[in-house]
């Protein structure tokens, strides 16, 4: 069965202090469930975070990494510095990476790559701008996204990956795709996902809705039956908001 999640990516945002003060207050307030809850600090705040929730169920991610395993590339950081510091799971392809950093599928499929081979797992971001939407091209261009980064992957490293749709024109901007349309996506996806290897894989892999998820629109879309979670941005920088929205995960 596959598994509810509830992921918090923090973006360039909270200091050392402010990411203990957030910790603090997150593991005050967090409910008891089943759903298993993730926080993606900075970089520069990983290693303190991850044995400050050593004692809770809060697994701290990274929100980036490269695909060399070592090298001249500054500025960047490895696989195997992350599981060194005890970061066992990758956000790849954010549509922030993609817009700014200009992430293509082909280097989002060499990222995974390197990321599962070297015993990560993967929350893999992928999703449509506005102008594809309008155009009606929003499925074509999900399938493209997942054929092109992550389709060449054998069926078992799909153990390890977690799927998180983004409407892009839904990020930051206070629109949110109804839960009707997170649903009709999500369930495309998984027609997708049956298509190109069986429907059993299909119904294990976990696919979160990452688009603007608040505490008063979170329980409606979490309710979608494909709709299995979601990456949380702002809400995920406030401990109240953010256990609102884990609880809204039944």
């Amino acid at each position: 069965m596959r598994k509810k999640i509830v992921a918090g990516n923090w973006k360039m945002n909270k200091t050392a202090s402010e990411t203990t003060e957030l910790i603090d207050a997150l593991k005050n307030q967090l409910s008891p469930s089943d759903v298993e809850v993730m926080i993606a600090p900075t970089f520069v705040n990983l290693q303190a975070a991850v044995k400050q929730t050593s004692d809770s169920h809060i697994e701290v991610i990274a929100q980036n990494m490269h695909q060399a395993q070592s090298g001249a590339y500054t500025g960047e950081i490895a696989a195997d510095m992350l599981k060194d510091i005890g970061v066992q799971t990758v956000i790849i392809g954010h549509s922030e990476r993609r817009a700014y950093f200009g992430e293509t599928d082909a280097i989002l499929a060499e990222k995974t790559k390197a990321a599962l081979d070297n015993g990560l797992r993967v929350v893999f971001c992928f999703g449509e701008e506005l102008a594809d939407r309008q155009s009606e091209k929003h499925f074509e261009l999900v399938a493209s996204q997942l054929k092109n980064a992550l389709f060449a992957l054998p069926s078992s490293d799909w153990n390890n990956i977690v799927l998180a749709y983004e409407p892009v024109w839904a990020i930051g901007t206070g629109e949110t795709a109804s839960p009707e349309q997170a649903q009709e996506m999500h369930a495309f996806i998984r027609t997708t996902l049956a298509a190109a290897y069986d429907d059993a894989l299909a119904q294990e892999v976990s696919i979160l809705y990452g688009g603007s998820v608040k505490p008063a629109n979170a329980e409606e879309i979490f309710g979608k039956a494909d709709v299995d979670g979601g990456l949380i941005g702002g809400a995920a920088l406030n401990a109240a908001d953010f256990n609102a929205i884990i609880v809204a995960n039944k």
